[in-house]
């Protein structure tokens, strides 16, 4: 079994393996999932923006700046310099992730708890409609082959 501090570093370990492996100039899914989740949690790196500088993205453009998809929707200017920190979201998204994924997973649970309770009571309906008409005589009759006179 995996106690949760191997569960929590897995979870690190892949985030930052999409993490590096963005590419803004030529965007592929992994990239514009970034972007997208970047700009829809409000959230920049993986604890906080500083994260980018560790990316091979990051070193390659040379220009000391994250995506703009760090950006606070608000401002319009902002180009992503990490020399204007306050124009950046300063929560990193891997927190903002997991407790996405947690609110989800309770969704889940909930919908698949009320499946069990009306299949539960399907069963019990249908077993009071059987109680009930194992009593009746017409019923019998059927059963054992007897005819109504």
């Amino acid at each position: 079994f995996l106690d949760t501090s191997q569960v929590e570093d897995e979870v690190d370990h892949s985030i930052r393996k999409v993490y590096n492996g963005y590419n803004g100039t030529n965007p592929d899914a992994a990239s514009r999932a970034i972007d997208y989740v970047q700009r829809q949690l409000r959230c920049c790196g993986i604890h906080n923006y500083s994260d980018w500088e560790n990316t091979v993205w990051f070193k390659q453009t040379k220009n000391n700046s994250v995506p703009l998809s760090c950006c606070k929707a608000a401002l319009s200017n902002c180009t992503g310099s990490l020399t204007r920190p306050m124009d950046l979201y300063s929560e990193g998204c891997e927190a903002l992730v997991v407790k996405k994924l947690q609110e989800i997973m309770m969704y889940v649970i909930w919908a698949a708890l009320a499946f069990a309770a009306i299949q539960l009571l399907g069963m019990l309906c249908a077993c009071i409609v059987l109680c009930r008409r194992s009593r009746d005589p017409a019923y019998e009759l059927l059963i054992t082959g007897g005819t109504y006179a």
